[in-house]
């Protein structure tokens, strides 16, 4: 299966709805949550899993902490169609635990896939699961709300890591915490495009002089 080949997200969500019976926690093409909104967003957030509500309404982030998610992102300026919310397992694990290993691997590609058809500018991983898969190795705690410029298939990603909101509805600090970060998102989105431009151009300049 060359996930490539996929050009938009509603022939992805069929594919992996079709292949149920290939992915760990899905016993049924419906217990699957897919990634929701902009599909040319410069904001991709990505998350953990779904939970009880997310399973319920198969839709990402509309419980509690989703709630607070949708919210504080609503007040930092950006909406939510210019924004695309996933998840590196799209399936509620039982009693909301910890994705396995395996299951993130497994529902890899998809997520993998959905990052190339969307093409956002700015990456927010929310909590420690989503951000492992870009900087492994580093703690939520140490580098939450910094940007980081990294390769990835080839190409230049920029991340930013954040708390999940729900360890914000758990603490106070981190909820501040979170807050603050979020309110930078916009900030660096434009940085982002100027600092793109300028290296086509400078990519442009150097092809033209070699």
């Amino acid at each position: 299966m060359n996930l490539m080949n996929f050009t938009d997200l509603n022939s992805l969500k069929a594919d992996l709805e079709k292949n149920f019976q290939n992915l760990p926690l899905v016993e049924k093409p419906e217990d699957i949550v897919h990634g929701e909104g902009n599909e040319s967003a410069s904001v991709m957030l990505i998350g953990e899993a779904p939970g009880y509500y997310e399973s319920v309404q198969r839709r990402p982030f509309v419980g509690r902490s989703g709630q607070l998610l949708r919210k504080i992102l609503a007040e930092s300026g950006l909406s939510e169609k210019e924004v695309y919310i996933s998840n590196i397992v799209k399936v509620r694990p039982p009693d909301n635990r910890d994705p396995l290993q395996e299951e993130i691997l497994a529902f890899k590609p998809y997520l993998d896939a959905e990052i190339q058809v969307i093409k956002p500018k700015l990456i927010v991983t929310l909590g420690r699961f989503s951000m492992g898969k870009f900087l492994p190795d580093v703690k939520v705690s140490e580098v939450h709300g910094r940007l980081h410029k990294i390769k990835w298939n080839n190409q230049t990603l920029f991340v930013l890591p954040m708390y999940h909101p729900a360890a914000a509805l758990r603490a106070t600090r981190i909820k501040e915490s979170f807050v603050k970060d979020f309110s930078k998102i916009e900030k660096i989105v434009n940085w982002v495009e100027k600092a793109s431009a300028t290296e086509e151009f400078t990519e442009t300049v150097r092809e033209a002089l070699l």
